[in-house]
């Protein structure tokens, strides 16, 4: 479902849509479109997305085509799912010990919603480091 979903092309466009919204809070897809994971991702982001649009908006970027923030956003997993809000990287902390980004596949849509709520929530507030619902490191699986 990622054709539903605008795609940036460039730099220039990734850059101008987290500068130019103000109110709402910019989620960013980083990946490939044929990638399992980033398929699984996009299928969530696409049905949470008309659910969100009061206060998020969703883009997906071709890491390949737009190599610009590989580097600079350590885009090395296959599919990363970053925030942004008023110009501003807003990390989550979701227990792996990695708070820039979410690298992996979301599945389930309200734990996606749930997800960015509470990103738009505490940037609103102007908090730059957010605290996730659920707790997503190992500590419970055994």
């Amino acid at each position: 479902m990622s054709y539903f979903i605008p795609h940036l092309t460039n730099g220039w466009q990734v850059d101008m849509s987290i500068l130019s919204e103000e109110e709402r809070v910019v989620v960013m897809r980083f990946g490939h479109d044929w990638d399992p994971q980033c398929m699984i991702m996009d299928e969530t982001l696409y049905e949470v997305a008309e659910k969100v649009k009061n206060f998020a908006v969703v883009y997906l970027v071709d890491t390949t085509e737009v190599p610009d923030f590989n580097t600079m956003y350590e885009l090395y997993d296959p599919c990363t799912m970053m925030f942004f809000y008023r110009n501003k990287h807003i990390m989550i902390d979701l227990g792996t010990g990695n708070n820039n980004k979410v690298n992996w596949a979301i599945e389930d849509p309200q734990e996606l919603i749930d997800m960015i709520e509470v990103v738009f929530r505490g940037a609103k507030k102007g908090k730059g480091l957010v605290l996730s619902v659920k707790d997503y490191s190992t500590k419970y699986k055994y």
